[in-house]
């Protein structure tokens, strides 16, 4: 009976998959212009944004990981990392790198550990949940400047949305409890920054490529990569275009509005949200232009949850490249409700505080400006106190591992 019902199960799958398929192709041959116009929008974004803002990331990480710095970060981070998120201390480099560039990186880098085996199924798990982030350069250009024309709106999303990432990482720990830890890099004996360097060196030394062979063959998996991202940003550009040009959009709007009116927000913001779904730049760029009868902080709400989110555009990325490893894509999506979820309830706790405490900020981007100018700005100040916080958190965590470890 179980083998019955599994064999119709994989049958309907494969029905499903294939109608959805169909459905597709007659769509696009019965608008062929519509489907040319919104590739050309779609391949836009990714060469004059996309691809510039993310090759320098992808060549570079992929250089930092030949050369030893994951296992050097490994090592130094593992009194942080481990303790906080139950993820190894080369955790730190993926949340790093993932808070610069933005997606889809967080993934990429889960998958290349994975790989490597310095981290273990569940770990990855884990560590694709909460390292799998916007950038900052989306959030306060393309949504705080761009849509919204303020940069004290992109300061409020990049707050939600990175202290809910962080919770959502910490809340991830919790995540199959009883799953082994990966083994780890190196024998607990010695300083710990001795022991970063030596495990970096070694590192070089097993991979053994020289420094034109490794640039070039970072190169070119930076180059498929984007391929890949620019692939899945024409088609879901595709997809959300002719969707909403045959007028599906309209049954799932109003589901939409429905559970917007249980949450007493305005039914102005269904078709943002709906688009959100699928595309968090077009999502974010509708909510910015909603009537100005609804409160900015319910736009800013939208916004938060949509970029939480991620977008389906990203989440295809996302299982695209968890699918060269037997990292799961499941825990991934439930933790990105999980973090739209928090960031939303976040928007709404610091919009009262930070409205008064920020109020009208230049219009530069706070990421690109001076020195000069960051130390006058509120932003510079919670930046240097994020910093110290870091570092006396993570001088405790080293002091307690490493009594633990000598008790041991």
């Amino acid at each position: 009976m179980q083998i019955t019902s599994t064999f119709l199960r994989s049958r309907l799958k494969s029905f499903a998959l294939a109608s959805i398929a169909f459905f597709i192709a007659v769509v696009l041959v019965m608008y062929p212009e519509q489907a040319f116009k919104s590739s050309l929008r779609g391949l836009t974004i990714w060469w004059d944004v996309v691809f510039p803002a993310l090759l320098p990331f992808f060549i570079t990480a992929e250089m930092m990981m030949g050369f030893g710095v994951v296992h050097f970060l490994g090592i130094l981070l593992e009194p942080l990392m481990r303790p906080i998120f139950r993820v190894p201390g080369a955790g730190a480099f993926v949340m790093a790198v993932g808070l610069i560039s933005g997606n889809p990186m967080g993934a990429k880098l889960t998958s290349r550990l994975r790989e490597q085996k310095l981290v273990s199924r569940e770990e990855g798990e884990r560590l694709v949940s909460f390292t799998s982030t916007a950038g900052p350069l989306f959030i306060f250009g393309a949504v705080g400047v761009g849509f919204f024309e303020n940069t004290s709106v992109g300061i409020i999303l990049a707050l939600a949305h990175y202290s809910s990432s962080i919770l959502v990482g910490y809340l991830m720990r919790f995540y199959e409890p009883h799953a082994p830890p990966s083994a780890p890099q190196e024998k607990k004996t010695g300083f710990i920054f001795i022991r970063a360097l030596r495990a970096m060196h070694r590192a070089r030394i097993e991979d053994g490529r020289p420094f034109g062979q490794l640039l070039g063959e970072a190169v070119t998996s930076a180059i498929q990569t984007l391929l890949m991202i620019g692939g899945f940003i024409m088609v879901f550009s595709v997809l959300v275009h002719l969707i909403n040009y045959i007028g599906l959009t309209s049954i799932l709007a109003k589901g939409i509005s429905y559970l917007l009116a249980i949450l007493s927000l305005s039914p102005d913001l269904s078709d943002p949200m709906l688009a959100g779904i699928f595309e968090i730049t077009l999502g974010s760029q509708l909510s910015s232009a909603v009537s100005p009868s609804v409160p900015m902080v319910y736009k800013l709400t939208i916004v938060s949850v949509m970029i939480g989110w991620n977008g389906l555009s990203v989440h295809a990325q996302v299982a695209s490249m968890l699918s060269r490893t037997d990292v799961r894509y499941l825990p991934y999506f439930f933790a990105r409700i999980l973090h739209g979820c928090l960031a939303g309830v976040m928007t709404i706790i610091l919009y009262p505080f930070l409205k008064e405490q920020l109020g009208d900020l230049p219009t530069a981007i706070p990421v690109f400006s001076s020195t000069a100018g960051l130390t006058s700005l509120p932003l510079w100040q919670i930046l240097q106190w994020f910093a110290t916080a870091t570092a006396m958190i993570w001088l405790f965590y080293t002091v307690r591992y490493a009594a633990t470890r000598k008790r041991m």
